[in-house]
């Protein structure tokens, strides 16, 4: 099929002969047997193809500040799952601050991962001029809906500020932040919702909250919290009531969360 070789399909009877119309079967099964195989390699190559482009998107999310600790993961949602749109961003600027940046393009394969990658690109450049989140969102949005055909993005900004123990969030349609405090309670962070980006709606808020030395802020994709059938309002509270140990390293708290999760 298609000048490959992908195997032999050998019928065998006792008895008498196959007809013309019997061997025209066994020659049409094996044709399709070889479409469905070929179909079949090509959506594995395209899977790795996906997943090997994300491992270059997402390996490295910039680096903050040495005065913020920062871990990731990465996790697919199941075995054979293609890779989508997610991604998370570290920009640093001036006087000690870090922007932490995730998003997630709607959809999954090649098209959201390609998208993800505009996305993130615009909204490094668009950050680098030192803007609120919220007009660091109003760009990206205006900028990214003038280009046809990008998949809409939910997005979240968090920009820290160490030196004065807060932080300014701006949403566009993503899940809130947890913090998980240093007596080892937590509780959703309440950023407005703002459209997703490349609507072209705009109207994204800021909202500033203290954020402690021993507090921890999380920031995920909806892909963490969420269950089949159950409100999001019910997941996020099932990730707020999950107790950590405080003081424990960033990278063993995440672990411990996702172990909390999958209970």
């Amino acid at each position: 099929a298609w000048g490959r070789i992908y195997g032999v399909a050998l019928a065998l009877r006792t008895g008498r002969l196959f007809d013309d119309d019997e061997t025209a079967a066994v020659h049409y099964t094996a044709r399709v047997a070889a479409a469905h195989l070929r179909h079949a390699e090509e959506h594995q190559e395209m899977g790795e193809q996906v997943r090997r482009l994300q491992q270059v998107l997402v390996a490295d999310p910039g680096r903050p500040h040495p005065n913020i600790e920062l871990a990731t993961r990465y996790l697919p949602a199941g075995r054979g799952t293609l890779v989508g749109g997610d991604w998370c961003e570290t920009v640093r600027l001036h006087f000690g601050r870090t922007l932490l940046v995730i998003g997630d393009v709607m959809g999954h394969g090649l098209d959201a991962a390609v998208d993800m990658n505009a996305y993130r690109s615009m909204l490094r450049y668009v950050a680098a001029a030192d803007l609120p989140p919220h007009r660091i969102l109003r760009q990206v949005d205006a900028t990214m809906a003038e280009e046809r055909g990008r998949r809409p993005a939910t997005c979240l900004l968090a920009l820290l500020d160490p030196a004065r123990g807060t932080a300014t969030y701006a949403g566009a349609g993503h899940p809130p932040p947890v913090v998980f405090h240093g007596d080892g309670t937590a509780g959703p962070v309440p950023v407005p919702v703002g459209p997703p980006l490349g609507t072209g709606l705009g109207a994204y808020e800021p909202v500033g909250r203290p954020l402690l030395p021993d507090d921890t802020l999380v920031l995920f994709t909806d892909g963490l919290v969420e269950r089949r059938g159950e409100d999001i309002d019910v997941s996020l509270a099932r990730l707020a009531a999950l107790r950590v140990r405080p003081g424990q390293a960033v990278s063993r708290l995440l672990d411990e969360i996702l172990t909390g999760l999958a209970a």
